[in-house]
């Protein structure tokens, strides 16, 4: 505890350095703004800046990433509520009653109670980041080839089935991502795999060019594909922005219980946001003392769903730090990140870059407060954000992508494939086939391919050494019953339906 402590004091040295303060500035700002334009989130926009950013200082973008995560959390929340359009689909749930309390004429207090509850929980979310990831950290440590294989499987597994609505299809995209995880020369042998004859393809596919064509160029082109869009309505912001007295009695409990759910459901392989925050408005919606408000604009299904939100994303950089898992869209983009830079996360990132990991969690206790300072006073600005034609937002966001890839990797070949991975990323949206795991496949296989090497080496060749580690044998069991477990529930509802 107490080390964990003066590493946190450490941290801060390095995250209040000025540089680093305007990096947390702009990664928040930005956030926000993404946030708020629906269907921009914050992994499009990491996507978007890991081509620009890759010869900045690595602290200081990561600092301004894990912002953009932070800001998007809470942005989400101003469409959800002024619009009915949730930025990300972790705000979905706080359109239910904060879209109803704007047109009630209570927005102010619904952004407010948002704003406050966002800040809370990623306060007390980030505490337990700083203090639970060392002790993650010590048990990672441990790990042998075989146990990080199993680990890694299980990553593949929870990816693919929470991401989307048909564990088939997260399957199929994952196995896309490990295809393209073979390109390039074998560690080992030297051989070249899957390059066709193209020099560029030697290296492998860089994450960095899939990432911007999958969430930038595939949403641009979905977007411009869908002729027809009902007409989205902007609720005025009328009366009082602040809230009353019973409205801070009515939600302080609510930011407690989302808290408490979103940290360690994030913290989890198959976490995520969602299911803390529909699992947060179920609770508020059982334990309230005005149920007949419910459905009709009840604070109490905005302040849990929102803390529990913002927790998540605390807890989503736990896996992500200590052991490389990504859990979300935007934490597998900020994996890449890490690797653009040449930083594998996980337990021996603490040992060797102390001062980045200590850093950036540090930095994310300014950026809490930076939001709160930011999101309260500029909701005009936040609103008038809305207004920005959507020709004009995707035009750009297809400019900004293609330059930033030319910048990075000035190839023809890097340009052909964003076009490809675009196209690719549009029939996969149209289609609906979720796109992270096809990321997580491409940053981790290589990776697990080496572990799995490595434990074979150890071995001699013998594939039982892959279970003689209980823990190893455990985490597979895991992700044999998370591979199984929708099928059964498919399969008993199916079942149950035609009993019925």
């Amino acid at each position: 505890m107490l080390d964990s402590v003066l590493a946190l004091a450490q941290g801060f040295s390095v995250a209040l350095e000025p540089t680093k303060l305007l990096f947390a500035l702009i990664g928040v700002f930005l956030g926000t703004a993404v946030g708020v334009l629906p269907g921009i989130g914050p992994a499009l926009t990491v996507a978007l800046l890991l081509p620009v950013t890759f010869k900045l200082d690595p602290t200081g973008s990561l600092i301004m990433f894990a912002g953009i995560y932070y800001g998007g959390m809470y942005g989400g929340s101003t469409t959800s509520i002024l619009i009915n359009t949730p930025g990300e689909s972790s705000s979905m749930i706080t359109a239910l009653e904060g879209n109803k309390m704007a047109k009630a004429g209570r927005g102010g207090p619904a952004l407010a109670t948002a704003a406050i509850g966002s800040f809370v929980a990623g306060l007390i979310a980030t505490i337990g980041l700083a203090l639970f990831a060392p002790w993650l950290v010590e048990i990672a440590i441990q790990f042998g080839p075989a146990d990080y294989f199993a680990l890694m499987i299980l990553a593949f597994v929870t990816v693919s089935a929470t991401f989307g609505d048909s564990p088939l299809r997260g399957l199929t995209s994952l196995f896309i991502g490990l295809m393209l995880g073979l390109v390039g020369l074998d560690a080992l042998s030297g051989q070249a795999r899957l390059t066709f004859g193209v020099p560029e393809l030697l290296d492998g596919i860089e994450v960095t060019t899939l990432a911007v064509g999958l969430f930038a160029v595939g949403e641009a082109l979905y977007v411009a594909s869908r002729l027809k869009h009902a007409p989205e309505t902007i609720e005025p912001v009328r009366g009082s922005l602040w809230m009353t007295k019973e409205d801070w009695k009515r939600s302080w409990k609510p930011w407690l219980r989302g808290t408490a759910l979103g940290f360690p459901i994030g913290s989890l392989p198959a976490g995520g946001a969602e299911i803390p925050t529909f699992l947060s408005y179920t609770i508020e919606k059982r334990l309230t003392k005005h149920p007949e408000e419910f459905g009709k604009g009840a604070i109490e299904g905005v302040a849990g769903p929102e803390a529990a939100n913002n927790a998540s994303a605390a807890g989503t950089l736990m896996p992500l730090l200590t052991l490389g898992l990504p859990t979300s869209a935007t934490a597998a983009i900020l994996l890449a990140g890490f690797q653009q830079y040449g930083l594998n996360p996980g337990p021996l990132l603490f040992a060797e870059k102390p001062d980045l990991v200590w850093g950036l969690i540090a930095s994310l206790f300014i950026a809490n407060v930076m939001l709160v300072v930011l999101n309260l006073p500029l909701i005009g600005l936040w609103v008038r954000l809305l207004a920005i034609p959507q020709p004009w937002l995707y035009a750009g966001i297809l400019v900004f992508a293609a330059m930033g890839t030319i910048a990075a990797n000035p190839s023809p070949v890097e340009l052909i494939m964003l076009a490809v991975f675009g196209l690719l990323g549009f029939v996969m949206r149209r289609y609906d086939y979720p796109i992270a795991p096809m990321v997580v496949g491409l940053i981790l296989g290589p990776m697990a391919e080496t572990q799995l090497r490595r434990a074979l080496q150890i071995s001699l060749g013998d594939p039982m050494a892959l279970v003689e580690s209980p823990l190893a044998a455990t985490l597979l069991a895991i992700a044999a019953l998370a591979l199984v477990a929708p099928l059964i529930f498919k399969g008993l509802s199916r079942f149950k339906a035609e009993e019925d």
